[in-house]
């Protein structure tokens, strides 16, 4: 299975949402590029911020799309051109309605499940859907006309702690991903209880 060489983290650009459940996969992309020791840079070729890391010796590109959530295909295009990034080396981080705060869950490829990060970059990668997630558990409000309302908003304390350490738990699982030992990854992070 071919390695990971990108971890794109999905969110909404400014301070206004910096801290909405929707910006989940920007948290965790924020932090593994402290971790590195560097941190992420506007790239205007990338339209959003960027940032080149070594994770257990390997390389990976990091990219938050500064694109509104629903454009983060042009993002998510413009590297994996760049770089020559086939879809299966991307790994994409984002948050998910249908697992609850405190855990997290990879797949691979599939469909966008409504979320519109998903859906703008499976139809910029010319509806290849063969990248990898790294879904992030914001769980749902319970009522479908809420959805918008809930993902826009901010989390409370005891279920921001909840993220958190799911969030923490896919760091830690995140050498043996990019090292494409996914089985261990899966196997770790799908028994986290946060």
């Amino acid at each position: 299975m071919p390695q990971v060489k990108a971890i794109i983290g999905l969110g909404n650009p400014g301070g206004d949402y910096a801290e909405t459940r929707h910006n989940a996969g920007a948290w965790l992309v924020e932090i593994l590029a402290r971790q590195a020791g560097t941190e992420l840079r506007p790239e205007k070729k990338f339209l959003g911020l960027y940032a080149k890391v070594r994770l257990d010796g390997q390389e990976l590109h990091l990219l938050e799309p500064t694109t509104f959530m629903n454009r983060s295909g042009a993002a998510v295009a413009a590297l994996c051109q760049f770089y020559k990034i086939a879809p299966e080396e991307l790994l994409v981080a984002h948050d998910e309605l249908d697992i609850p705060p405190g855990a997290a869950r990879y797949k691979q490829g599939g469909g966008h499940g409504g979320h519109n990060g998903l859906r703008d970059i499976i139809s910029a990668l010319g509806n290849d859907k063969g990248f990898h997630r790294l879904r992030i558990g914001i769980g749902h409000p319970g009522d479908s006309r809420q959805v918008t309302h809930y993902v826009l908003g901010r989390p409370g304390k005891a279920e921001l702690g909840a993220i958190g350490g799911a969030i923490g738990e896919c760091l830690a699982t995140l050498p043996l991903a990019v090292a494409g030992d996914w089985a261990r990854a899966m196997s770790r992070l799908h028994s986290f209880k946060g």
